[in-house]
């Protein structure tokens, strides 16, 4: 049944122009074809298929209704039974399995962290990881942040990356850690063209990093 339904007038539906009959079907999703008297019959028979079928849901309706509302008092009879538990136990126990963290497993742990795509050529890059490779963390850290070259701060990004990953896993900090690996592998070469004189283009390779810190307990006193 249609939500645009509208309700006959009050001297009926021969009240209506033709036009007025073939839109209110075509809302009804009936057929608007043929003469007045048969869309005028066409519409007082839907009007009546609707009256059955609103008279035979009512009592349907109203036994839903009860069963809804009787289901509503048990749940609340059975809420009411039931003992109420603390709230602090329950964030306790919640807790309690976000704080579970990988066990650690035995001998010198290995952590790593890898940046790829970095906007730095490799033989840059690799001036400064020659700076902290073998050094602690905390050291490493103190290196890059005062170190001159513009790809300090992306391996700074990296170290500290790789420190956050032991922490997550291990739950080890900073002064526990010492860098054991620091590579720079050469990535793809971005290729642009800058205007020359006479009409002429120079070719510039721009290149990229895929840079690698391998974080160790070694030699921490573990």
């Amino acid at each position: 049944m249609s939500a645009e339904r509208r309700q006959a007038p009050d001297g009926g539906w021969g009240e209506l122009t033709v036009d007025e009959l073939k839109t209110e079907l075509e809302a009804r999703g009936l057929p608007k074809s043929g003469k007045k008297d048969e869309l005028i019959a066409r519409l007082d028979e839907d009007d009546a298929s609707a009256t059955a079928e609103d008279t035979a849901t009512a009592p349907e309706a109203q036994e839903a209704s009860e069963d809804a509302a009787a289901a509503a008092d048990a749940d609340e009879e059975a809420a009411e039974e039931q003992p109420r538990r603390r709230r602090g136990s329950a964030e306790t126990s919640a807790g309690g399995q976000r704080r579970q963290r990988a066990p650690r497993p035995e001998g010198d742990l290995i952590v790593r962290a890898r940046a790829r795509y970095v906007r730095s050529a490799p033989r840059k890059a690799r001036l400064v990881m020659n700076h902290i490779r073998g050094k602690r963390v905390e050291q490493a850290q103190a290196i890059l942040t005062h170190a001159p070259r513009a790809v300090s701060g992306d391996i700074l990004k990296l170290l500290n990356s790789a420190v956050a990953n032991a922490e997550s896993a291990y739950e080890l900090g900073p002064d526990e850690l010492t860098v054991r690996r620091a590579y720079v592998d050469e990535g793809p070469t971005i290729k642009r063209f800058r205007p020359r004189a006479l009409g002429r283009a120079t070719k510039i390779a721009k290149r990229t990093s895929h840079m690698t810190i391998e974080l160790t307990t070694e030699g921490n006193g573990r």
